[in-house]
């Protein structure tokens, strides 16, 4: 087990951060699935080698990864945000990425460019913008959009 490995690169996504209120821009942001976390916590770990918790502190969701070393259990604990989709799903699964964070699950994000995509209108307080190419058609797949450009 060479716990160093949970550093290296692993497959992300991009989405959208915000809108801009002062130009029809989008900041996107790269992120990671919580499921390619623990596919990596396995392959470099093995399954039985860690295990991950949750609990509630005043109100927030903390997710606490454990890893088995030299027999004895070191936990590592950070607590997320709600997600605009499934808020108590989200907040787990950010608690999780967070915690892994602390591991070096995922570290590699810091050190990408935030990307700048056009987007169809600017933000307001009444508006759903979304992104669209240089021609002007929607984008569906931002991952994909994003990662053509490179």
């Amino acid at each position: 087990m060479d716990i160093k490995q949970l550093t290296k690169e692993i497959p992300y996504q991009w989405r959208v951060q915000s809108f801009s209120k002062n130009k029809p821009m989008a900041q996107c942001v790269a992120y990671i699935d919580s499921r390619d976390v623990m596919k990596l916590l396995d392959e470099v770990l093995g399954a039985e080698n860690w295990q991950s918790d949750y609990k509630e502190v005043k109100g927030n969701v903390y997710a606490g990864i454990g890893i088995k070393i030299d027999n004895e259990w070191v936990w590592k604990w950070d607590c997320g945000t709600e997600s605009n989709m499934e808020a108590q799903k989200g907040e787990a699964s950010d608690s999780f990425k967070r915690a892994a964070v602390k591991w070096g699950v995922g570290r590699f994000l810091y050190d990408l460019d935030i990307k700048y995509v056009k987007a169809n209108e600017i933000k307001t307080k009444n508006n759903f913008p979304y992104c669209i190419d240089d021609i002007g058609k929607r984008i569906y797949d931002l991952t994909d959009y994003i990662n053509s450009l490179s």
